[in-house]
Parts: structure tokens; sequence; C-alpha cells
């Protein structure tokens, strides 16, 4: 049940935020989002390990929009408050990300190749069809997705691997897995 639960929250913040800001009110998807991470954290067994997940996963996705923004390959219709960084709803839309890796995205875990094949499919798509509902845009298209592509393979990885690093949902690792 919490896997279905997971995946239909997921689904809801994403497209609050994409749809709250194609509709220049941003406000509206980030509050969502928090409202789903706050769920999701007063369901975690060790919830100050899965909120250092959480702030590792925007920290690094936000780091990555803002550098893709930065570089002229995508533009964002709302929510942008300096120049050169990703808006915040897509910092929330990241934090609402993270609250997938150590549940429905529990089973990429040591699938490393297919982590990436699912990034570099799944990450483009996302952010393509965030363009298609007006939430951002792509200045060259091929070019903007091809680098989603290519970024998205790099961290699908990274972040399953700081998932599993970071699980507050599962109890607490045993003895041995603590020093791996």
């Amino acid at each position: 049940m919490r896997l279905i639960a997971n995946i239909i929250l997921f689904q809801i913040g994403w497209f609050a935020c994409v749809l709250g800001a194609a509709n220049h009110l941003a406000w509206a998807g980030s509050l969502t989002a928090l409202a789903i991470a706050a769920l999701h954290l007063q369901l975690a067994k060790r919830r100050s390990v899965e909120i250092q997940l959480l702030l590792l996963v925007v920290t690094l996705g936000f780091a990555w929009d803002s550098l893709i923004a930065s570089m002229g390959l995508m533009q964002f219709t709302s929510g942008v408050m300096l120049d050169g960084l990703a808006p915040y709803w897509m910092a929330a839309l990241w934090v609402v990300f993270a609250t997938t890796l150590n549940v429905s995205m529990r089973w990429l875990r040591e699938r490393w190749l297919i982590a990436a094949l699912f990034g570099a499919i799944g990450g483009p798509l996302a952010y393509y069809a965030g363009a298609k509902l007006g939430a951002l845009s792509f200045p060259d298209p091929i070019l903007g997705l091809t680098a989603q592509a290519v970024g998205w393979g790099l961290l699908m990885p990274l972040l399953v691997k700081i998932a599993a690093r970071f699980d507050g949902i599962e109890s607490a690792p045993s003895q041995e897995r603590a020093y791996v």
C-alpha cells in the first residue's frame, strides 16, 4: 500500500508543481510538494536520516537544473528568484522526487545500468512533459533534452546510491552494514 501511495503522491506533487508553474501559481505547487514531503517524513522510521536524503537530493537536483538553466539550455516560465538559477518550484519538485528513492524506486538499488537507463529516458521525458504543459521551455529542444538525458543518466545511479546510504524508511541498518 505504501508503494502505491508513494507513486500517487509523487504524481500529485509533480502535476501540482508543473501546472502551478505553468499557471504562475508556483507557490501552490511548492506548498503541495512540501505537504507531501511532510507526510513522507511522518511515516519514516528514521526521520533525521530521511531528512538528510531529501536535503542532499534537492541540493544536487537544484544545482543540476541551475547549471542547465545558466547554460541557456532550459528556461522557466515562473518562480525564478535569481537569473541563472532554477526556480523554487523545481527545488520543491526535487524534494518530492527524493521521497520516491527509498520507496517506489527502491528496486533500482544495485541495478546501476537500469538506473542510468531509467534516468536517461525518464528524466528528459519529465522535462519534455513539463515543457508541453507550459512550465518551462527549451530554446533548442534537441540539445536541451540530450543534456538532460546525459545528466540524468549520471544522476540517477548516484541518487540511488545516496538513497541507499541515507535510508530512513527501513529500520536502522545492522552493525555489519553500518560500516560499508
